[in-house]
């Protein structure tokens, strides 16, 4: 039987839902598992308590936020035509009130798939350290299939949020012009995620900051020790940075780039109607089709997660990866094969040339991470050893690693941008095209990398939410005084844990890479549709000799650094309210460190929450605010210029910090696992002065990988997504 591009267009729905139902039996796995001892489970039920407790006060704001900005986007772009191009409405008078239905839908969307994942990671800590007991591998499937259900759940509600608005907004029979208006559900994926990547991010790193300084090096208990009134509050924020924060940042990734390879998807179909080729629509339905390749891909992948207790547990997850892969290389060869054939040409094995570019730039950045933030390598050694000089010489080791991995970043993203965008210019020779089109074909190349990439953010999520779970696991362990054997398998999980995390910010900025030049160009997409139907001339070039794109471009590369120094700030603040009070607690409870009393552990869990939802306004309203006030005082090619420099600058800072947030990390763990030694071969571990150093590099180092980075992924892709939507309002009349 022939497979036909109508047939793969069908599989876009049975394979969200397919993802979905397979989280749920995961997650009925998961829940069905051993819940360890009594111990274990009062200390679950706090870290649970305090996590929902956050969740609900952070989704509620984040909830009236939403619905604000919906109403206030829905009313400016319901009134555009008359401010900026005095034309007849372009998509029709309802253009305004069905942007903001589709933002609606595109914030829900993302609040839904971070609090079930969320909650699944909860619940999956705890049976985590149970299985502990029976081994590695059985606690690394638990982890595993917990952080699964937060991967499938996140990559199939974005492909099903992004079809499901499609089809509503007459995809189905108007293709060439639903992509432009579904824009809007991306900015609420966007909108969302940063909000919740920023109150988690501060809110983790507060409570670990915190929690570490005085804890560990004033007191000199080790972490996630009871005694130490701020650890549940750390315990809670792995679960609402890690799991909640980065699950919201790869569902806007997902659904944003998704609708931005549609975008570029319509110069492809109007091209494809021109030359006489069969189904031209194939062109606009690929990345979805793409997608639910890699959703089904990751399903079989799950098999290959097994071994044994005396195997590294990253190489079964490793394993997994590589299984995710090719099943999903597979996958993209025949959506190729099938969609993107023009006209019977041999075009599509250039396309194919061009996913695999984008599978390999992920695979190239899992590694690239690795190298510099495990500690079997040469950063994170370094870091190391200057931590024996003290506290200054780790943090100039440090930061010297991080503006270090910006060479390799900028290289393999220009390598991987060009050879896409080649690779789509063959593709347009084979299939007989010149001029326009041809270079519209070479830019939907780097489209069809873009979604290559995307393919795998179901099991990289999946890693990692593994570390959130995993670092939990070892604190209940801790925390419940459960065996050596166990906390020796937890420490294990832990360690691989912080790595997998790590690889996911590689993975998260790769993504937000790719997608830069992908989302740009969809932008001038947008704005060309809109001048050409208002008769005015098109924007051929963005002109940096031009006054108002210059300051545009100043702005773009200013905000990147602002931003973050508003989301450090607000864990420095957060921190010092948490020291205050668990410095308070160890003062004037008398019996805490003797074990006979209990911290109050719901009073740092309450500061902390309230702190955290309170700081993350400023950024959050900066991100959204300086790009509308760029385009409104200085129109949509300055625009541009701000798209393109801000998020060039984006990606290399988050580069920085994500790096040299990581590398202090594990250079700390390297010290505390016996890796450091004097002039005799004795270990300097814990309680050592080198330890000491490496704890503050850790300290410096956490909001820089787990606030401030994370959250420049999104407000990489979020400049896009709001300057797509608020596009008609930047053009002057």
């Amino acid at each position: 039987m022939e497979i036909t591009s109508l047939m793969l267009q069908g599989l876009v729905l049975p394979a969200a839902v397919i993802a979905i139902l397979f989280a749920l039996w995961l997650a009925s796995d998961v829940l069905r598992r051993d819940k360890g001892t009594p111990a274990m489970q009062d200390v679950a039920g706090m870290i649970f308590e305090g996590a929902v407790a956050f969740m609900r006060r952070q989704y509620f704001t984040i909830g009236v936020l939403s619905v604000a900005m919906a109403v206030l986007i829905g009313v400016l772009i319901a009134n555009f035509e008359t401010a900026a191009v005095a034309a007849t409405p372009i998509y029709g008078a309802d253009l305004g009130i069905r942007t903001g239905i589709a933002f609606i839908f595109g914030a829900a969307c993302s609040m839904v798939s971070g609090v079930i994942g969320m909650y699944v990671s909860v619940k999956a800590n705890l049976r985590t350290t149970a299985a502990a007991r029976q081994g590695v591998v059985k606690a690394v499937q638990v982890a595993m299939r917990g952080g699964a259900v937060s991967g499938f759940l996140v990559a199939a509600l974005s492909l099903l949020g992004v079809y499901a608005v499609f089809v509503f907004f007459g995809g189905l029979e108007r293709p060439a012009e639903a992509p432009f208006l579904i824009v809007g559900y991306g900015f609420g994926a966007s909108f969302v995620a940063l909000f919740a990547q920023l109150g988690g991010g501060i809110y983790t790193k507060a409570a670990d900051v915190g929690s570490d300084l005085v804890g560990k090096v004033e007191k000199g208990i080790p972490e996630d020790d009871p005694r130490n009134a701020g650890v549940i509050a750390d315990l809670v924020g792995d679960n609402v940075g890690d799991c909640a924060g980065r699950g919201a940042d790869l569902f806007e990734s997902t659904a944003a780039e998704n609708i931005g390879a549609m975008i570029l998807g319509v110069s492809a179909y109007n091209i494809a109607q021109a030359m006489g080729w069969a189904h031209p629509e194939s062109w606009i339905f690929f990345p979805l089709v793409v997608h639910a390749f890699g959703l089904l891909s990751t399903i079989l992948a799950m098999a290959f997660v097994r071994g044994n207790d005396q195997e590294n547990p990253m190489n079964i997850l490793n394993r997994g990866y590589w299984a995710t892969t090719i099943f999903s290389a597979a996958g993209l060869a025949l959506a190729c094969a099938v969609m993107l054939n023009a006209g019977d040409s041999n075009a599509w094995l250039w396309f194919f040339g061009a996913g695999l570019v984008g599978l390999a730039t992920s695979v190239a950045f899992v590694y690239i991470t690795q190298f510099y933030t495990a500690g079997s390598y040469r950063p994170v050694r370094e870091i190391a050893e200057a931590s024996r000089t003290g506290a200054g010489t780790n943090i100039i080791a440090g930061t010297a690693v991080g503006f270090e991995t910006t060479l390799v970043t900028a290289v393999s993203v220009s390598a991987a941008i060009f050879a896409s965008n080649w690779l789509g210019t063959q593709a347009g020779l084979a299939a007989g095209l010149s001029g326009v089109a041809l270079e519209k074909f070479g830019i939907f190349g780097t489209a069809v990398a873009t979604v290559g990439m995307l393919m795998t953010t179901a099991y990289i999520l999946a890693m990692d939410t593994f570390g959130p779970i995993t670092d939990n696991a070892g604190g209940i362990a801790e925390f419940s005084r459960a065996p050596k054997k166990v906390r020796t398998v937890t420490d294990k999980l832990d360690a691989v844990g912080n790595t997998t995390k790590a690889l996911t910010k590689g993975y998260a900025i790769a993504s937000a890479s790719l997608a830069a030049f992908l989302l740009f160009s969809a932008y001038l997409d947008k704005v060309n549709l809109i001048l050409e139907r208002a008769g005015r001339p098109l924007i051929e070039s963005v002109n940096l000799a031009n006054v108002n794109v210059f300051i545009g471009a100043f702005i773009g590369a200013m905000l990147a650094y602002f931003f973050s120094s508003l989301a450090i700030r607000a864990v420095g603040r957060t921190a010092q309210a948490i020291i205050v009070e668990v410095r308070r607690q160890f003062r004037e409870i008398p019996g805490i460190m003797t074990y006979k009393a209990r911290p109050d552990y719901a009073r740092v869990v309450d500061i902390t929450t309230i702190a955290a939802l309170r700081e993350m306004i400023a950024p959050g309203v900066v991100a959204v605010a300086t790009p509308v006030l760029v385009g409104l005082l200085l129109g949509a090619e300055a625009v541009a210029g701000f798209l393109i420099v801000g998020t060039i600058s984006g990606v290399l800072l988050a580069t920085v910090l994500n790096n040299s947030g990581g590398a202090w990390d594990n250079a700390k763990k390297f010290i505390e696992s016996g890796g450091l030694k004097d002039a005799k071969g004795k270990a300097l571990g814990k309680g050592s002065d080198a330890h000491a150093a490496a704890v503050v590099g850790d300290t410096v180092g956490d909001p820089f990988k787990d606030t401030a980075g994370p959250s420049l992924h999104v407000l990489v892709k979020l400049l896009a997504t709001v300057t797509l939507v608020l596009a008609p309002l930047f053009i002057r009349g």
